[in-house]
């Protein structure tokens, strides 16, 4: 994955889109609330993005990469579930920290922005794809994970359900106990493919 090179200001400049969009909606997120989110001019903004589009974009980048960079850091050592276990517990400690990001994922209307906001978002399930589709396999071939299901299959039901949790924690404005959610969710996703 290429290696995303934003400046400091960028990075603020996307951490307030965040606060916007949390309370407000994509349809919150115009140049103008974002320069008084920012108390600076909407001409300050532009000389750091071209557009709402091109902010959008770098924060699902950024979501991008740190995902990839979060979940490469699994021990590989560690058995299939464990490994499992721990990518989804980083997902979730990430998510609470800078909740504005399942939002932007989640928002109404995103997916209709742009064709480059659709991009984004596919690569973001790739990433995700790209660290469960080995730990996945690796549980079916030692007999961990049931084999009745092809791998894509149980990486597609273990995405849809971590999704469907994060669309419900968003539609609770974050007041659902994410930790406990999570880890329930975990067992049962465990319960279901385990042999």
């Amino acid at each position: 994955m290429e290696t995303l090179t934003l400046t400091e200001r960028q990075i603020k400049i996307i951490e307030a889109a965040g606060k916007i969009i949390t309370n407000a909606g994509i349809s919150g997120l115009t140049i103008k609330n974002l320069s008084k989110e920012m108390e600076f001019s909407e001409a300050a903004i532009y000389r750091h993005f071209k557009s709402k589009e091109e902010i959008i974009i770098s924060m699902l980048e950024m979501l991008a990469e740190q995902m990839d960079n979060s979940f490469s850091k699994i021990d590989i050592n560690l058995s299939p579930e464990d490994r499992l276990k721990q990518l989804f517990a980083s997902q979730f400690e990430y998510f609470k920290k800078h909740s504005f990001f399942v939002v932007a994922v989640f928002s109404d209307g995103l997916l209709e922005e742009s064709k480059q906001i659709n991009e984004q978002i596919f690569s973001i399930m790739q990433v995700k794809m790209k660290h469960l589709v080995p730990i996945i396999m690796a549980g079916q071939q030692t007999g961990v994970f049931t084999s009745k299901i092809s791998t894509e299959e149980l990486v597609h039901i273990i995405m849809g359900a971590f999704r469907l949790q994060m669309y419900k924690w968003r539609v609770s404005h974050f007041e659902l106990d994410i930790d406990r959610i999570g880890n329930n969710l975990m067992e049962s996703l465990l319960t279901i493919i385990k042999k």
